[in-house]
């Protein structure tokens, strides 16, 4: 006959149990810290665009004699059919005047679709000195089928811009918005159907 079993846990299994949930704990936390410390590696490298400037009403601006390059650069998701590109690949512009860049997007499909674009600024010291006033950016842009919108952008680099940067990248990607897609297609069912 076998001796019956202690079922109580032994003192290996309750310290196996405590750091399996220490493990947990720090791991929930680690997660729910990840958020903030993202936000405050994309203002501080201005990844994502997180430090340009956005101003409806542009404060007095101060002009420099002092020129920049600035480079734009286009692309589209793979996921997007739609083509995308900037209308001059770079322009050089005074610090601290009103500039338009323009870009080029076009539907190559047989229905609307909804797209949105994410931009950045490179090198990410410049984005602090990046001033947008109006930019596609902002908003989603419904493109129906086959259509083509050039789409213009409004911003002006501030006067003190470190004098070490002497060029700037100005990317946008376009990526589509499958809800948004939805939305417009029963939009525009409901308005053939009237």
């Amino acid at each position: 006959m076998t001796a019956p079993q202690n079922s109580k846990p032994g003192p290996t299994h309750r310290k196996l149990v405590k750091k399996l949930v220490l493990l947990s704990v720090a791991m929930f936390g680690f997660g729910f810290a990840l958020w903030p410390i993202y936000n405050v590696f994309c203002d501080i490298t201005g990844l994502g665009g997180r430090g340009v400037k956005v101003e409806e009403q542009p404060a007095a601006m101060v002009k420099s004699d002092r020129h920049v390059k600035i480079r734009f650069d286009a692309t589209v998701n793979s996921a997007l059919p739609w083509e995308f590109q900037a209308v001059e690949k770079s322009d050089t512009v005074m610090l601290g005047e009103m500039t338009e860049a323009l870009y080029l997007a076009k539907n190559t499909t047989d229905q609307a679709i909804v797209g949105r674009a994410i931009y950045n600024v490179t090198p990410p010291e410049a984005s602090l000195y990046f001033v947008k006033t109006e930019c596609f950016c902002f908003t989603q842009q419904l493109l129906q089928a086959n259509e083509s919108r050039q789409m213009p952008v409004y911003y002006f680099i501030q006067s003190d811009l470190p004098e070490y940067i002497k060029e700037i990248t100005l990317s946008y990607t376009f990526y589509r918005n499958d809800k948004a897609d939805a939305v417009a297609l029963a939009s525009k069912a409901e308005s053939s159907a009237d």
